[in-house]
């Protein structure tokens, strides 16, 4: 992240595991932007204090120097990454401590007239002005803004389109879903991220294929859209999706079945721990063989490392060869040590 935001005319400033800032070394109007910057604001100070009403009581004072010159539609605050996502069952977004200051923080906003309507961490629309506020510690605060953006041109790196709109408008770039009931695993948080990203348009009895949909957490997502799900890998199938009467199940390798199989698909859903040539190899033989009607593709590509980036340029001009078009790629706020990447395939309706 820091490479490609610094290539950009940025230098380093204050950080912290899951918070990084910079200075800008020249004039210019747009934020850090990348694969790798989930959400960026522009920064307002950080307020470290002891206790909680000296240091709202210096936000408030900064504020009123901004004076008129900023009306916010959206509060969002959020803690930053503790550690990295998935370890120790760490995820991304709000808890219990953020969920009481980001309250008790919103009353005073609204009483002083800085925040136009309650109800921080709400969705925040484009051309939103959105007050951000991180949590570094609960007493060590770190205060900025943004406005959302109106379209999808912001954040070119080399030959790809990373769509920064739709995460600048959710808190820290989380997406916020509270399932009604637990879900199989965190796989399915980061479908319906994908899904919401990539703007496809997946529509109820389509139908979706998932090659590494073991154990299901990510056809669950799909189920739950009302699609029908062909969940393809030799391993095993969380029961609570496996009997899901729009649900099949493939024990086999996506490599080792013919082409036919995946024939009448809509979508194609790929997440298997092997390198990205191999993820590549297996998605071009499906998406170009001539019976396929697929109209679009998320897959996930596993970094050996971070290096490996380096070949994303090569990666997105073999895709670019099968036809795919509108092609995105972005690290998900819930995605490990790997990268997300959407294309659409034909004409999409």
């Amino acid at each position: 992240m820091q490479r490609e935001v610094l290539s950009q005319g940025w230098r380093l400033a204050f950080n912290r595991r899951g918070l990084v800032s910079f200075k800008c070394v020249q004039p210019t109007e747009l934020l850090p932007r990348g694969i790798f910057v989930r959400t960026a604001f522009w920064g307002l100070g950080l307020i470290k204090g002891n206790e909680f009403q000296g240091n709202l009581e210096i936000l408030v004072g900064r504020l009123r120097e901004i004076g008129e010159a900023i009306q916010f539609d959206r509060f969002h605050i959020w803690p930053r990454d503790r550690a990295p996502v998935g370890h120790n069952d760490f995820e991304p977004g709000d808890d219990r401590v953020t969920r009481d200051l980001g309250k008790a923080v919103e009353n005073v906003l609204v009483s002083e007239g800085f925040l136009k309507t309650a109800g921080f961490n709400r969705i925040a629309e484009p051309r939103h002005n959105v007050l951000d506020l991180v949590l570094v510690d609960p007493f060590h605060w770190a205060v900025g803004w943004h406005s959302v953006p109106q379209n999808d041109d912001l954040g070119v790196y080399e030959h790809t389109v990373s769509s920064m709109t739709l995460p600048m408008s959710w808190p820290g770039g989380v997406q916020p879903l509270t399932p009604s009931a637990p879900v199989v695993s965190r796989a399915y948080f980061k479908a319906a991220e994908a899904i919401a990203w990539s703007r496809f348009d997946l529509r109820k009895d389509q139908v979706a294929i998932e090659i590494g949909a073991s154990p299901g957490g990510a056809s669950e997502r799909l189920l739950h859209l009302g699609l029908h799900v062909v969940g393809i890998d030799p391993a095993e199938i969380c029961p609570k999706v496996l009997n899901h009467p729009s649900f099949q199940h493939i024990k086999a390798r996506a490599g080792d079945l013919p082409r036919r199989v995946f024939t009448g698909a809509d979508w194609l859903f790929v997440d298997s721990n092997v390198r990205p040539q191999q993820t590549l190899t297996t998605v071009e033989n499906i998406v170009t063989h001539r019976g396929s009607t697929l109209k679009g593709f998320i897959i996930t590509l596993k970094l050996p490392c971070l290096e490996s980036v380096r070949d994303l340029p090569t990666w997105i001009s073999r895709i670019k060869d099968w036809g795919a078009q509108d092609i995105k790629v972005r690290q998900l706020a819930r995605g490990k040590m790997e990268l997300c990447l959407a294309g659409r395939l034909g004409s999409v309706s």
